[in-house]
């Protein structure tokens, strides 16, 4: 009889350090200009993907040297993401690493003991590494792009296909249609439907399995200016629209309470709606403002959908304004939010950014879910899985 296959993780072995941070020597090399705050700074991912690539290459169909098959998939110029396919047996079975990012955030070199934009070494033990994206997400870069490699090199007998998708404008959403999202618009990510996906963007230990949809919303409120030594012949945009925000907020929380499965799934926080920025178009301060706006977001766990909150919403508005003489407190004697006199009625609307994002929840009764925390535990010693409101782009449609 054939003597069994060894353990897969035997079969690969251990992946080695020096050709990992020598990979990580030069994408953090390149993190000047991967910085990620347009219109000043515009991240160039494709001089990370051209690392990816190169290092890929003698073990890629390319040239012949091995089994990997490695896409570049441009939308804008100089803009990349690459997709790495490690070919399986079986048809429709796979498994897949994705989110590996290629952009950073910004860093001012001023605020910095040490260049963020070189790798160095905390200690002589240079077990600590440092640089702008060794965390979010360079390193994790590396780390994918040094298992792809491995697996080329080993070429172990897999049922599954194993594949890895780099991607470009993560740390953005200003700009749209040239990362993940133009991937999942072009079908390209349509195959991983079907196995275990792992997305890998976070530097904590334990595994992330709930993630909050995420609505940013627009208040504007309109009211009347006027001076304001006569306050009684103005609407105050200003008053009109906090109380209008602090009933709207009083309705969603009782709308959306916090959900029975977020305890099961350790959500650091239940739904929540706030305020983040406040504009107007200026004046003196001796003006009441005609009109002002209030900006923020829901973060919205997956229990919930976003499109019957976004419904909810104009709901509340369309109801207070019909209502204005009787759904708001006003604020003082003179404070008023509809002067009959001159048939003037403050008014309300609320408006939504396109981007908007659902959450996700893992499926705990899923091989690849159960895969994760064995390792971890293995690893860390423990596995403590949670859960957080911050948001991830297109993994919910990812989902069957």
């Amino acid at each position: 009889m054939a003597s069994p296959a060894p353990p897969l993780k035997d079969a690969v072995g251990v992946l080695d350090r020096d050709p990992f941070v020598a990979l990580l020597s030069k994408l953090i090399g390149e993190s000047q200009r991967l910085q990620n705050d347009p219109p000043a700074l515009v991240p160039q991912e494709d001089l990370v993907a051209q690392h990816v690539v190169d290092a890929l290459r003698p073990v890629s169909t390319d040239t012949g040297g091995g089994p990997l098959v490695v896409r570049k998939v441009s939308y804008t110029e100089g803009r990349s993401n690459v997709i790495v396919e490690y070919p399986g047996t079986v048809p429709d079975r796979v498994v897949s690493f994705v989110g590996m990012h290629m952009d950073v955030v910004p860093a001012n070199p001023s605020e910095w003991d040490f260049d963020p934009f070189s790798l160095t070494f905390e200690g002589d033990d240079k077990e600590k590494l440092r640089g702008r994206g060794t965390t979010d997400c360079l390193g994790h870069v590396a780390l994918v792009t040094q298992l792809m490699r491995r697996l080329g090199e080993v070429k172990p007998p897999l049922k599954h296909s194993v594949i890895a998708v780099f991607i470009a404008n993560e740390e953005n959403s200003s700009v749209t249609g040239i990362g993940v999202d133009g991937l999942v618009k072009d079908g390209l990510l349509d195959k991983l439907k079907t196995g275990p996906l792992f997305w890998i963007d976070t530097a904590d230990k334990q595994p992330c399995i709930g993630t909050g949809g995420m609505i940013p919303w627009h208040l504007n409120a309109t009211g009347k200016l006027f001076h304001s030594g006569l306050a009684h012949k103005a609407i105050n945009s200003m008053e009109l629209n906090m109380d209008a925000l602090k009933e709207i907020q009083t309705r969603f929380y009782n709308d959306f309470p916090a959900h029975e499965k977020e305890k099961l799934y350790k959500f650091a926080t239940p739904s929540t709606m706030k305020p983040t920025k406040w504009s107007y178009p200026g004046g003196g301060l001796n003006q009441i403002p005609g009109e002002c706006t209030i900006s923020g977001d829901i973060r919205l766990t997956p229990f919930y959908s976003t499109s019957f909150v976004v419904q909810k919403l104009k709901e509340y508005v369309d109801d207070i304004n019909a209502g204005l003489e009787t759904k708001l407190p006003t604020r003082g004697p003179v404070s008023k939010y509809v002067l009959p006199d001159e048939n003037l009625r403050g008014r309300l609307e609320i408006s939504f950014d396109g981007d908007v994002m659902n959450g996700v929840a893992c499926n705990l009764e899923s091989r690849g879910f159960q895969a994760l925390c064995k390792a971890t535990e293995e690893i860390v010693g423990y596995v403590e899985p949670y859960s957080i409101t911050g948001s991830l782009p297109l993994i919910r449609e990812l989902q069957v």
